[in-house]
């Protein structure tokens, strides 16, 4: 009895078509994986340079049943205008408060009590985002 080869015998017909499909694979997964780090980086670096006007809610106080005020900080370039969307909730989540305040202070820094009136006592307010044209 014979042994039977069942595979080529190596390097003689060249690269077989699983070693050209892997190496396609490699490839293409390269390229890909380039261009998803190209537009992340490029993602970032446009919200970076394009946010002319960033805030942060330092504090809120709910001060009645309709009323509800709100401390911001907001940073931006100076000379910039702004608007900023404010939002307050009652105890069972639903919106009692929605308020756009303009940002017209021309400095870099602006610290600023908002007031909101609310529809019912209110349980939080929030900082939706800030724009600048």
């Amino acid at each position: 009895m014979s042994a039977v080869r069942e595979q080529l015998p190596e390097g003689r017909y060249g690269r077989s078509a699983d070693e050209r499909a892997d190496r396609k694979l490699k490839i293409t997964g390269a390229v890909l994986g380039v261009l998803f780090l190209g537009l992340m980086g490029w993602f970032g670096w446009h919200y970076v340079v394009a946010n002319k006007i960033s805030a942060e809610m330092i504090k809120f106080d709910v001060v009645s049943d309709t009323e509800v005020q709100v401390h911001l900080e907001i940073r931006k370039d100076e000379g910039v205008e702004g608007v900023c969307t404010l939002r307050s909730r009652s105890e069972d989540g639903a919106e009692v408060a929605r308020k756009d305040v303009r940002v017209s202070d021309p400095g870099s820094r602006v610290d600023r009590v908002y007031s909101l009136r609310t529809t019912a006592r209110a349980t939080s307010a929030e900082l939706i985002g800030c724009t600048a044209p």
